[in-house]
């Protein structure tokens, strides 16, 4: 059995020579200042693998407040990997709606489904394992490894690396900047018996007080050590790389609806941005303004005057909306006419729900 942190950790003083002076200095912090999120144990009580690792795929992209909620409905409807597995990846999806970057979705199917069908359900121990899953990338793998398996290894992200970068005063933006954070992993891994707690100590440092704009570096643990804050010039890292021109592509999004007042949809392809999710149909997303088109099927077309604008990871999309009422049925269309009441039990991405409510139509994609 592992002590208590707080005995671990409390009583030196931090020096810049001493091996241990890192760790000492921010330990006895955590302790008592750690944020109580649902997926994290401390000390001896180790966390769920699972856990861990729905919670570290969720916050991808995603802040922890926005996570909790998703989180807490998640982990009920799926409480063991066994039955991540076993649901179908629909039930995944809606499950996901709202958290948006859906390839974190369903590479959480997959990945349940090899831990089930390869390690007996108990995920794999050792990060060489654990980077063979699907959608497992070196910061989940480290992250899985040092909280659940007490594994010394630091999952590094961009909370963790601007604490390094104010630390050691390191000049290298990102993306390189992670390369040379590992490199100087040595400050805290291998020191202390709890590696995960040491690991989300520099999470919740990053998180809370070593933050992007305004750092509360009168109150860091850390600020005796750190050689940007002795500087003075905790602003000037991480250093930023030169921003890059965002690309922008238009399509042109048909919302249709019958005489009954069914609205149709359809699904998109299993691979892809936004793969397998239900849509409306849309012209494809090009790089150039839309032109000519042909709807779908004959009707009434009234073009919304307001078009949806949305961002995705790599481009903007801008979308213009189309809507036709009372259009009859087509038989060789491959989706499917849905009632308004049933529009919520389907997976939709948030791009589909702006289109929707554009058009008059309300769903709910955080449900």
């Amino acid at each position: 059995m592992f002590p208590k942190v707080r005995q671990v950790y409390s009583g030196a003083k931090p020096s810049m020579h001493a091996p241990h002076s890192y760790v000492n200095a921010l330990m006895p912090w955590y302790d008592s200042q750690s944020r109580d999120l649902p997926w994290r144990q401390k000390g001896q009580d180790h966390a769920d693998p699972y856990g861990v690792w729905v919670s570290e795929i969720m916050l991808q992209q995603t802040t922890v407040a926005a996570v909790l909620d998703y989180y807490a409905r998640f982990m009920a409807r799926f409480p063991s990997v066994e039955h991540l597995a076993s649901a179908p990846l629909e039930d995944v999806l809606h499950q996901w709606q709202g958290l948006g970057y859906y390839s974190r979705a369903r590479n959480l199917h997959k990945a349940a489904q090899v831990v089930v069908s390869q390690y007996n359900g108990a995920f794999p121990a050792c990060e060489k394992s654990l980077l063979a899953l699907p959608g497992v990338g070196p910061y989940t793998a480290a992250a899985i490894a040092s909280m659940a398996y007490n594994i010394p290894t630091l999952p590094v992200d961009g909370n963790v690396a601007r604490v390094f970068a104010r630390l050691f005063k390191i000049a290298t933006p990102l993306p390189q900047l992670l390369g040379e954070v590992r490199s100087r992993m040595g400050a805290f891994t291998g020191h202390g018996p709890h590696h995960g707690d040491i690991a989300q100590a520099l999470m919740d440092l990053g998180a809370t007080i070593c933050t992007p704009a305004r750092p509360s570096c009168d109150v860091c643990p850390l600020r005796g050590l750190c050689q940007a804050f002795a500087a003075s010039n905790t602003h000037a890292y991480p250093v930023k790389a030169p921003k890059k021109t965002t690309p922008h592509k238009w399509a042109t999004a048909f919302v249709m609806r019958n005489t009954q007042g069914d609205v149709y949809i359809r699904q998109r392809p299993e691979t892809g941005l936004l793969a397998s999710l239900m849509e409306v149909p849309t012209t494809p997303w090009d790089t150039q303004e839309p032109g000519e088109f042909s709807p779908p099927v004959q009707g009434d077309w009234q073009r919304i005057p307001k078009p949806v604008t949305h961002i995705f990871t790599h481009f903007k999309l801008t979308v213009s909306v189309w809507l036709a009422e009372g259009v009859t049925q087509d038989p060789n269309l491959a989706g499917m006419w849905t009632p308004l009441s049933e529009l919520s039990s389907h997976a939709f991405p948030t791009l589909m729900d702006k289109i929707f409510k554009s058009a008059g139509i309300k769903i709910n994609t955080s449900s």
